[in-house]
């Protein structure tokens, strides 16, 4: 089965019905055939965004825990790496959930992500590779 993470943007998307990326957010993950991963900072900034309507935000937290989403917990063990990162991309600059996300990448070897975001055509893993996103816009 395929492994993907999600960054916040398409998941702000795809339940705010207002936002200019709603549809294609829908209709991609629709065809999706596979497993979402992402982490706990970027649940934090979805539910940030979507504090516009509580319903809104009650009704992700019940899609993840009905396995729309694999939230994957790290460790204090990350800390170190989230610096590394922040450091190397200090320029764009890396925000928090972005490190995560490159970790959770490294840590399962997902080599893809669904993103608004331009900044994953600069990230690079460990692995020297950059991140494929399969949301073309």
């Amino acid at each position: 089965m395929k492994k993907c993470l999600i960054d916040a943007g398409p998941l702000i998307a795809l339940f705010d019905k207002d936002d200019k990326y709603h549809r294609a957010v829908k209709k991609l993950l629709k065809s999706y055939k596979g497993y979402l991963y992402t982490s706990w900072p970027v649940i934090t900034e979805v539910m940030h965004m979507l504090d516009f309507n509580v319903n809104v935000q009650i009704d992700f937290l019940k899609w993840t825990s009905m396995g729309g989403l694999d939230v994957v917990q790290l460790s204090q063990n990350n800390i170190y790496r989230i610096i590394e990162l922040s450091e190397k991309y200090s320029d764009v600059p890396m925000d928090f959930a972005d490190a995560t996300l490159i970790i959770i990448s490294e840590n399962k070897k997902i080599d893809e992500i669904i993103s608004i975001d331009s900044d994953f055509y600069i990230y690079r893993n460990l692995r020297n590779k950059y991140l494929r996103n399969i949301f073309k816009i």
